[in-house]
């Protein structure tokens, strides 16, 4: 009888010790999966490219598609540019591991705040404005919850505090802040989505347009 019951308390000591494994297992792939996680912040299609005689450049006009907090399209803005080598510069912040790993509500991903798009081109360089300075971006904007819109505003209204002085960054919970300029070569043809990496920065991916969408005019008739 004494045997039966080493037995049996064995038998539920390793059962516990499984099921703590797999508690373990499932925490550490969530705590990896937002690390590596990223979210669709904006696509972007050329919707017209012709070759400019006079100015002996390619002109580029481009539909920039940001999507909101929820995924959802915002109001599409449309840029020509004299070339097609065309870039997007924003304000990123990147808060600490500790807080992508466990989801945090506020500080669970980088933030990020589109401020132009732009050409470069010495004294012929074009850029053309997205966000207004001291808005809270469209794309990073979500419905009203208590002490997230404070949050956001006072990111982005003391971005550059936060980039000089290590000690309100940590307080804030961030680990850096940064200018950054993704871009690439824009050819009809192509889908170019901006991602934002949960611990990164931001990124450019390059699809084809699929097969069933080339040549088509989408014409909506209104009722």
């Amino acid at each position: 009888m004494v045997i039966g019951g080493v037995i049996a308390l064995a038998l539920v000591s390793g059962i516990c010790g499984v099921n703590q494994w797999i508690r373990n297992e499932r925490m550490l792939r969530r705590i990896i999966d937002r690390l590596s996680a990223d979210t669709r912040i904006a696509d972007v299609l050329v919707t017209k490219s012709e070759y400019d005689e006079t100015a002996k450049k390619i002109q580029t006009t481009i539909k920039f598609l940001e999507y909101d907090a929820k995924g959802n399209p915002l109001e599409p803005k449309y840029f020509s540019f004299r070339g097609n080598i065309i870039q997007f510069q924003a304000l990123v912040i990147r808060f600490q591991d500790k807080f992508v790993k466990a989801g945090d509500r506020l500080r669970g991903k980088s933030a990020y705040l589109f401020m132009k798009a732009f050409v470069l081109d010495g004294a012929q360089t074009q850029e053309f404005e997205i966000t207004k300075a001291g808005e809270v971006p469209a794309g990073y904007r979500v419905e009203s919850v208590r002490g997230k819109d404070e949050f956001q505003m006072r990111l982005w209204q003391d971005f550059w505090l936060y980039a000089l002085d290590p000690e309100k960054r940590n307080r804030a919970g961030i680990k850096n802040v940064q200018i950054e300029a993704p871009g690439s070569m824009f050819l009809p043809g192509t889908i170019y989505t901006l991602r934002i990496e949960h611990d990164g920065g931001i990124r450019i991916d390059a699809q084809p347009v699929p097969e069933i969408l080339k040549g088509e005019k989408v014409e909506v008739s209104q009722v």
